[in-house]
């Protein structure tokens, strides 16, 4: 979907616009036609009037009748192929851009602060695509027949042409209007929506807490007001928009009427025919019924721009060029050097100037008080959040020359919070993968001491497990969640807070699968509170206030602080 002429790259969103510029056209020439069989009706009421009624000729009027009826059948199959051309645009153009906004989606958590952003993609998307393949299109290719259809009335007298075309100009300068008043209106709604749209996500995410400590009504309370602000503005647009619509209706019924009026006037003095009259009030309504039509869809039109010009922000900030040359898997070292890190969006760093060096084997525990940057330098370390300075190599080549999809299975990870898919366990520990190794599976649940608990579930590998792990305890989702860090002996293994869920059994389970994984040859970088975790690792990292403040073997770090022997829950 690349270039433009000049070589100049443009947005993925105009290349998927312009892939579909030839349905479009076509969907105009269909538009063309159309309108040429409008005609019918009011030529057909002229000749009756005018022909048919004059010379009392039943011959003639079946002769017309029939002509009628088979160009309104011409008519009404090219209404059906117009919006069978424009619901294939919608499904093109969902094609071109379905599979990168979905991409975005997965990629703004990441990058932006907010967990409703994260659906905007596909929001704006799904706005576009309806727009175009709704009737939005069918207006604007209605329009530029307004000239032609007032040229016919005013071939039937000057003075209706020029009535019609008055009535024509007031209904564009109330579609301006419109479109000025409804602008501001509809971007307070967008946000106003997104506001929403974080409320119910954290609701839904702190359900427990909300039940459990008595915080329904406190958050119950915000959630109306957000929601009165946002029906407020509804209410306002709507308003806005309703009024314009009706005012426009009257407006078209009016002009109609006076058309009407003015014809039955020239009629009785025989300036034109009664026939003429009718014929004159049916094309002026017609020529203005796509600026009515316009009208109608405005708030469309605008929320369909405003989509357009978010989702081209949004898809050229995450576009890359090109993917990186694929490099070989890791398998020597991570080098770290003067790490400067940050939250997306945020303005101070959480990790600054950190820098250390792992050789293949080796075990890195990472001890600090809540807040010193411990999860925020996990992060980093498997690629999630880039560094604001510094590096972060693997076998000498920095984590960002490798795409997430090459580098993903020589990283394993397990964060903090722990969040499973509405899958099998089988296919939750092998990542989703299609037609994965049984045994690699098996292997990596056996290496997270979990094997014999799945074998204990409903059906084994194959029990689904609910949406976000819905019939497993925590602690089975810490479990599951290793083996599937686990799986494929990954190269570098970043564990944040792993013993947080465990029992006495598990913490066991856990040592001696972080001793197997070194034996393999991984890195292993473990976040621990406790003590007990640090006892399958043979380096420490201290860090306080975002700094790193000591580095060193095991044994020799935590010799050093004495004050409490177990510093993993002293600092």
């Amino acid at each position: 979907m690349a270039t433009a002429r000049r070589g100049e790259r443009i947005s993925l969103v105009k290349a998927a616009i312009r892939e579909t510029r030839a349905a479009f056209s076509g969907v105009a020439l269909l538009s063309g036609v159309s309108n040429l069989l409008m005609l019918t009706g009011p030529l057909f009421m002229l000749q009756v009037y005018d022909r048919v009624l004059t010379s009392r000729s039943v011959p003639t009027l079946v002769a017309l009748a029939l002509l009628v009826a088979l160009l309104y059948l011409f008519l009404g199959v090219i209404e059906l192929i117009r919006a069978r051309v424009l619901n294939r645009i919608g499904q093109r153009f969902e094609e071109q851009l379905g599979e990168v906004a979905f991409h975005a989606v997965l990629s703004l958590p990441l990058k932006t602060v907010g967990s409703d952003a994260a659906y905007a993609p596909r929001r704006d998307l799904d706005h576009l695509r309806q727009f175009m393949s709704g009737t939005g299109p069918v207006a604007i290719c209605d329009i530029p027949w307004l000239p032609i259809y007032l040229a016919v009335v005013f071939m039937l007298h000057p003075w209706l042409g020029w009535l019609g075309l008055a009535g024509a100009v007031v209904l564009i300068v109330l579609t301006l209007v419109n479109e000025a008043r409804l602008r501001a209106p509809l971007r307070r709604l967008a946000q106003m929506v997104a506001a929403r749209g974080e409320l119910v996500e954290a609701a839904r995410r702190n359900a427990e807490s909300l039940r459990a400590m008595g915080m329904y009504g406190a958050f119950a309370e915000r959630w109306r007001e957000t929601n009165e602000d946002y029906l407020a503005e509804q209410c306002t647009s709507g308003d806005m928009s309703g009024g314009m619509t009706a005012a426009t209706k009257v407006l078209r019924l009016g002009l109609q009427s006076a058309i009407l009026g003015l014809g039955a006037y020239l009629a009785i003095f025989q300036q034109i025919t009664p026939g003429a009259m009718i014929a004159a009030a049916i094309i002026t309504a017609r020529a203005l019924n796509p600026i009515e039509l316009a009208i109608g869809q405005w708030r469309g039109f605008v929320n369909a721009r405003q989509a357009k010009a978010r989702l081209e922000d949004i898809l050229e900030r995450l576009r890359r060029d090109a993917e990186p040359m694929e490099l070989p898997r890791p398998e020597k070292s991570v080098s770290v050097q003067a790490l400067t890190v940050g939250s997306p969006g945020a303005r101070n760093p959480f990790v600054k100037e950190a820098s250390f060096r792992l050789e293949a084997g080796q075990g890195l525990g990472i001890i600090g008080p809540s807040g010193s940057g411990k999860s925020t330098l996990a992060r980093a370390l498997v690629g999630i959040w880039p560094p604001t300075r510094g590096t972060i190599r693997l076998d000498g080549a920095e984590i960002d020359q490798w795409s997430p999809e090459v580098l993903g299975p020589a990283i394993g990870y397990l964060p903090q919070g722990v969040e499973l898919f509405d899958a099998t366990i089988a296919e939750n520990i092998s990542r989703l993968r299609k037609g994965a190794d049984p045994g690699a599976t098996i292997a990596a649940a056996k290496l997270a001491g979990v094997h014999d608990m799945i074998l204990q579930m409903p059906d084994g590998y194959d029990t689904r497990i609910g949406a976000a792990g819905s019939i497993l305890s925590a602690g089975q989702r810490q479990r599951i969640g290793l083996a599937r860090a686990l799986f494929g002996n990954p190269f570098l293994v970043v564990l944040d807070e792993p013993n947080a869920s465990l029992d006495h059994e598990g913490e066991v389970a856990l040592t001696q699968a972080v001793a197997a994984a070194r034996r393999a040859g991984s890195i292993v970088i473990l976040i621990a509170h406790r003590s007990q975790a640090l006892a399958a690792v043979d380096q420490v990292l201290v860090m306080n206030e975002g700094r790193q403040v000591a580095f060193g073997p095991r044994d020799e770090i935590l010799r050093k602080m004495t004050v409490r022997p177990v510093t993993a829950e002293s600092a």
